[in-house]
C-alpha cells in the first residue's frame, strides 16, 4: 500500500488548519503527516483505518490521530451526503507550555495518548461535533481558545477508546524530518518561481540523482509532482478568495495557463472554474 506524506499549509500566524467538507470520497488517500489530526464526520457509514487498526463506523465518527500515524481519509467510498471537518494541529502546538502550565496537563496527556489513535463515543460526538463544525466561523484567536476547550473536554471523556495497544512507531528518523523541514520551507518560500531540482539537492547535501531517489522514496511523489500538489493547494485558496483563473495560475507559480488547467484537473478531478463554483455554492 502506497503511503503518502501530506504537507499541510497552515495560514500564516496560525497553528491550526481547517478543512471543511473536503470532497475526497473518490480518492483512496492513505497518508501521514507531522500534524495532529482531529476529524469528525457525520451522516454516513464508513471505514476507520488508522495505523494497523481497521473498523467500521456507523452514522458518525470522531477520532484524534497523533503525528506521523498513517491513516485513510474517513470519507473514502461514501456515496451518501455527509459533513466532515478536519482540524490539523501543528506539532509545536503548546509544546513548551505543557511542561510549565498545570491547566494544560490533561491536554498534554491526551496528545500523548493520540500516538495510539483515539476514537470517541457517540455521547462525546454529540457534545463536540457541532462545536467543531462551528470553528470555521471564528477568528484565529477564538479558534485557538475554542480548540483548547474542546481538547480539554476530550481529555476528560469517559467513552474514548485507544485504537492501538501502544504508540504507533514513527517511520521517520530525526535526520529525515530535519531534511524535509528544510525542503518544505524552501518550497514555501520559492513556489511562485521556477525551482531547479539542483537547488533543492544542494540544500539536502545530495547529488541530483540521489535527491530524486530519496524524495520519491519518502513522499511517493517526484519532486515536480510534489511541487505541483503544493501549488494547486495554494491555487485553491486564491480561487476561493476571488482571484480569476489567470491571476491564480501565475500567482501560484505556474508558467502556462494550459498546463495549470491540466494539472489542476489531474489533481482535483475538476477544472478551476468548476471547483470555485462548487465551493462558493
Amino acid at each position: 500500500m502506497k503511503t503518502e506524506l501530506e504537507h499541510i499549509n497552515p495560514e500564516e500566524g496560525s497553528s491550526i488548519s481547517l478543512m471543511v467538507n473536503p470532497d475526497l470520497s473518490d480518492f483512496f488517500f492513505w497518508h501521514f503527516h507531522p500534524e495532529f489530526e482531529l476529524v469528525f464526520i457525520e451522516g454516513a457509514d464508513g471505514n476507520r483505518h488508522v495505523g494497523n487498526h481497521f473498523s467500521r463506523f456507523k452514522g458518525s465518527d470522531l477520532v484524534l490521530i497523533g503525528s506521523y500515524i498513517p491513516h485513510l481519509n474517513f470519507d473514502y467510498g461514501i456515496r451518501t451526503p455527509y459533513e466532515k471537518i478536519v482540524v490539523h494541529i501543528q506539532p509545536e502546538f503548546l509544546k513548551r507550555d505543557f511542561d510549565t502550565t498545570p491547566e494544560l496537563v490533561a491536554i498534554h496527556e491526551l496528545m500523548t495518548l493520540s500516538k495510539q489513535g483515539i476514537a470517541f463515543g457517540i455521547e462525546t460526538q454529540k457534545q463536540i461535533g457541532g462545536r467543531l463544525k462551528n470553528l470555521a466561523t471564528l477568528n484565529r484567536f477564538e479558534q485557538f481558545l475554542e480548540l483548547l476547550d474542546i481538547l480539554n473536554f476530550l481529555s476528560k471523556a469517559d467513552d474514548k477508546v485507544l485504537l492501538h495497544s501502544e504508540p504507533v512507531k514513527n517511520q521517520f528518523n530525526t535526520r529525515d524530518k530535519d531534511r524535509l523541514d528544510k525542503i518544505y520551507a524552501f518550497i514555501d518560500e520559492h513556489y511562485q518561481r521556477r525551482i531547479d531540482i539542483q537547488e533543492v539537492a544542494d540544500l539536502s547535501h545530495l547529488s541530483k540523482p540521489a535527491f530524486c531517489r530519496y524524495f520519491k522514496k519518502i513522499t511517493k511523489l517526484t519532486f515536480t509532482q510534489f511541487v505541483n500538489h503544493y501549488r494547486i493547494d495554494k491555487s485553491k485558496k486564491l480561487l476561493l478568495s476571488g482571484k480569476n483563473v489567470t491571476e491564480t495560475c501565475f500567482s501560484s507559480g505556474f508558467e502556462s495557463l494550459s498546463y495549470f488547467n491540466r494539472t489542476f484537473k489531474k489533481i482535483t478531478g475538476t477544472n478551476p472554474i468548476s471547483f470555485r463554483s462548487r465551493y462558493q455554492t
